[in-house]
């Protein structure tokens, strides 16, 4: 979903409205526009600083400290690789090597297609069947290069 600055401002200020009397309100004020947008945009921090009556570091501090918010559009798809201890015995960095150069994309980065975004994970719970990737919200265990590639068809169908 792409929006225009106007439509973006839009969903950002609806979030204000929604969310700026609520006490405790910046993290689902946070969480809708994500939700709404795929990100946050940077321009919209001032504003909503200002509704919640804290400083531009704050919002900032908020949205760095957590994973799923993001600056910037992800891709369509997100794919995770396991960084974990248990994974990392069982191949995940050699696997995670092959993602970045399936993908031409480091940890933190997007297809330039849009379609895929990369990120570490540090445990999927899936320990026994390591190296884990997940894809959105699935997950799948023992995976290598060869069982990555099959699935990132999978996905792209």
């Amino acid at each position: 979903m792409s929006f225009n600055q106007e439509q973006s401002a839009e969903k950002v200020n609806l979030a204000i409205q929604h969310w700026s009397q609520v006490a405790g309100g910046l993290m689902p004020l946070l969480h809708e526009v994500q939700n709404e947008l795929g990100h946050i945009p940077k321009d919209s921090v001032p504003l909503i600083a200002k509704a919640m009556g804290l400083s531009r570091a704050e919002v900032h501090g908020v949205i760095s400290f957590y994973h799923d918010f993001k600056y910037q559009p992800r891709g369509r798809t997100t794919i995770q690789v396991c960084r974990a201890e248990a994974c990392q015995a069982m191949g995940s960095s050699q696997l995670e090597e092959h993602v970045k150069t399936r993908l031409g994309i480091d940890f933190g980065g997007t297809t330039d297609d849009g379609k895929f975004s990369l990120e570490p994970v540090y445990c999927l719970g899936n320990c026994a069947c390591s190296p884990s990737v997940r894809i959105d919200d699935d997950v799948y265990a023992r995976v290598d290069a060869g069982r990555f590639d099959e699935i990132l068809q999978e996905v792209s169908s």
